[in-house]
């Protein structure tokens, strides 16, 4: 089975348009700028681009993001193993792009594997259906979501597509101070964006009060799906909502690329009982981001768990050690 190049990878993708945007040759290319080597290979009806992160002494991690995709996914598993021991994995990581409830998978399919305790892109999340009007869309909301929405559009705040990723990540920094969170550097940013929006796949959009820039969101698109991936916002003049306003944008500009499903992309991997139970009690992280998207209606959807096949066991064993560590700190 050949190695793909991306633009072979590209042409593959063209009859997939239901894959993920992390499973998209622009994401390949972001990963590979910052650290990991690119994979892709097809067997025509299947393919699945992997990243391997390096790691010392010539080692890697194996990691497959939202993938494979296409039919048989079976028949390429043996090609992916050759692949990994030709790149000294210790384990290769798979996130599927599957909800649970939506289909049960066969562990059959997957020979070999283990399911994992330990996922790399949050599990939970709240996917919206934008395949309606947006006065249906509206009336779905929470009626404070509505208000804010309508009060951050009185209060004068303007939503426009933005390129400032210099700002756009100042105000990123000041989000995961404010939040506890990590973020990329200007840099990963920039280079996502200069892949992305040239391709039609992404965003950049600004909510502004009297020409000053006060919060900023980054959306990415593939096929008929929309992510929020990364927002952000300043200190200054929240009480007019800006960030209500600029997601509705975000959501009315992915309705207009012919999106059917909007993602909200990240909530605590809790059960929606203990979410809206909890949800007041906690400030920061996805806690924090909870608040704001619950807002927005839709339906709390759960990946399927990882799954890991180990090729090195006593290494793995150390990175279990290692995660349970961080688990515990």
């Amino acid at each position: 089975m050949p190695v793909l190049k991306k633009n072979e990878w590209d042409h593959f993708i063209l009859n997939h348009p239901q894959a993920h945007f992390m499973q998209t040759g622009e994401w390949g290319e972001l990963k590979n700028a910052f650290g990991w080597d690119v994979v892709r290979i097809s067997n025509g009806s299947a393919g699945v681009q992997i990243l391997f992160r390096k790691l010392p002494f010539g080692l890697t991690i194996a990691y497959i993001p939202k993938g494979p995709i296409g039919k048989n996914l079976v028949d390429i598993w043996s090609e992916i193993d050759q692949i990994c021991k030709d790149h000294h994995a210790i384990f290769l990581k798979v996130e599927l792009d599957i909800f649970q409830n939506d289909r049960p998978i066969q562990m059959s399919d997957f020979p070999d594997f283990k399911i994992s305790k330990y996922n790399i892109q949050p599990p939970n999340t709240i996917i919206l259906n934008i395949a309606d009007n947006e006065t249906n869309l509206l009336e779905k909301m929470h009626q404070k979501t509505r208000y804010n929405i309508k009060l951050a559009a009185r209060k004068d705040v303007m939503v426009q597509p933005w390129q400032d990723i210099t700002a756009f990540h100042q105000m990123m920094l000041t989000t995961g101070r404010r939040d506890k969170f990590g973020i990329h550097s200007k840099a990963y940013y920039q280079h996502a964006y200069d892949l992305f929006h040239p391709a039609g796949m992404c965003e950049l959009l600004v909510a502004k009060f009297e020409d000053k820039p006060i919060a900023s969101i980054m959306v990415f698109i593939h096929g008929k799906r929309a992510w929020y991936v990364y927002g952000a916002s300043t200190e200054s003049e929240r009480n007019r909502m800006p960030a209500y306003l600029l997601q509705w944008e975000a959501i009315r500009w992915a309705m207009k690329q012919g999106c059917l499903e909007y993602d909200l992309w990240g909530i605590p991997d809790e059960n929606e009982q203990v979410l809206e139970t909890e949800f007041t009690q906690h400030i920061t992280g996805l806690w924090g981001v909870y608040r704001f998207k619950r807002g927005f209606g839709g339906e709390i959807k759960r990946s399927v768990q990882a799954l890991d096949k180990v090729y090195i066991p006593w290494l793995y064993s150390i990175y279990l050690r290692r995660m349970a560590g961080r688990g515990s700190a």
